[in-house]
């Protein structure tokens, strides 16, 4: 922001990051304080306060901070995760990744206590990139977590982390948020095939004609190629 200019009107961008934590507490994707949202807009992002009642979240419980981490607007303390938020959007150009979502899904926050990874038992986790790592543990809120959940996040649109939680990021809100939902969706399908046996993984090559037959019938975001 140049010196002297006055602040950009952020209601909007405050509003939707609300909403979004509104909706996903009401899937049950996020419970009590746990969990956060983000948003951003140019060199500034808007994210949801430290400590706050998600299911209750309104625009006074949203923060913005600039690319530093300083607040520009808001009475709260950002989240607890704010280095993670920070830096995803640092790896990744705006067109690219403009939303974070981290929640403690039960079936996402139960695979991410027992698996290293995610595997592909369904084509529609392809639309996530592929087989969902799980990053390390690592104290919530600390540098360490942030970086191994950007390295978990590199060609994925999700990551799981270890005891921990999950995190989906998408080019605007909506998409981070159904994202979140589709993660968690595929989480509670492993969890239901594990109790009936040993899921089959798609191969690679399965997952190439997946791919392929997206493209050829301009089929979804995967059809985006």
């Amino acid at each position: 922001m140049a010196a002297g200019s006055a602040p950009p009107d952020l209601t909007a961008l405050r509003t939707e990051v609300a909403e979004a934590a509104l909706r996903l507490a009401e899937v049950g994707l996020l419970a009590g304080a746990a969990g956060n949202v983000s948003a951003r807009r140019g060199g500034l992002v808007a994210v949801t306060g430290s400590g706050i009642v998600l299911a209750r979240c309104r625009l006074e419980d949203v923060t913005v901070v600039d690319l530093d981490g300083a607040v520009v607007a808001g009475d709260l303390t950002p989240t607890s995760e704010l280095d993670l938020h920070i830096g995803v959007y640092a790896d990744h150009a705006a067109d690219r990744v403009a939303a974070i979502v981290h929640t403690h899904a039960p079936y996402c926050t139960a695979i991410a206590c027992v698996l290293d990874e995610l595997p592909v038992i369904h084509y529609q986790q392809l639309l996530l990139g592929g087989a969902v790592r799980v990053a390390p543990y690592a104290t919530f809120g600390t540098e360490e977590l942030a970086g191994h959940v950007r390295a978990a996040l590199v060609g994925r649109k999700a990551a799981l982390m270890a005891s921990h939680g999950a995190v989906a990021i998408g080019r605007h809100l909506d998409e981070a948020v159904e994202n979140a939902y589709l993660l968690e969706w595929l989480a509670a399908l492993h969890h239901r095939a594990t109790a009936l046996g040993t899921p089959r993984a798609l191969s690679d090559d399965q997952q190439a004609a997946v791919v392929m037959a997206a493209m050829v019938r301009n089929y979804g975001p995967l059809g985006e190629g």
